[in-house]
């Protein structure tokens, strides 16, 4: 089984994270546990554990009264470090994936190299969600998670809506689409790491 606990403290969260990389392990993975104090994005996070075949325990303690940023940015950091470490050199990874998620109306597209290379391509019809909040999550975080993962996880993340209309679809089928595509790219499918240079 592939796993990672970050504990990441600083003025602003205090978190503690688990990962868990569902190996077909004979030992059953515990349930997604994901309490961040922000509703949608707890929402979120546990469509993305499914998508991704991981199990996610997420206690945030954060200064939401704020706002949501330094909750959600530090959680992305923390899940991406935990992604590094459950990875570790990577052996016998399919090292890409990719999917297109349909949420109603909306779809969206990622595809990713889990290359060491962090990048992130993020694009939504217009530059920017149809409204600036669903529930209590201010929808402009998206991106600033997706960045804080993929750059923590060693990632080239391309994500994107293709369109869409409705705030709440739009942002579930990214999470749903990183999900999957992120199980794809994390499958052991060989014996050595996947690339030329003999290291990723």
């Amino acid at each position: 089984m592939r796993e990672a606990i970050v504990e990441r403290n600083t003025n602003e969260t205090k978190i503690r994270l688990e990962l868990y990389l569902d190996d077909n392990a004979a030992v059953p993975l515990p349930e997604n546990e994901i309490h961040t104090g922000i509703g949608f994005f707890d929402h979120m996070l546990n469509l993305f554990a499914f998508r991704a075949g991981a199990t996610l325990t997420v206690e945030c303690n954060g200064d939401i009264e704020v706002d949501g940023h330094h909750t959600v940015e530090d959680v992305g950091i923390a899940l991406g470090q935990a992604l590094a470490q459950a990875l570790g050199d990577k052996y016998g990874i399919n090292r890409y994936g990719e999917a297109t998620i349909p949420m109603d109306e909306s779809l969206a597209r990622c595809v990713i190299d889990i290359s060491g290379r962090p990048y992130l391509i993020f694009s939504v019809p217009d530059g920017k969600f149809p409204y600036e909040r669903v529930g209590d999550f201010e929808t402009e975080l998206t991106e600033e998670f997706f960045r804080a993962m993929a750059f923590n996880a060693g990632i080239t993340m391309h994500l994107s809506v293709e369109y869409g209309r409705n705030t709440h679809h739009m942002i579930e089928a990214l999470f749903k689409a990183a999900g999957a595509s992120l199980k794809q790219a994390t499958e052991i499918v060989g014996t050595g790491v996947p690339s030329t240079k003999g290291v990723l």
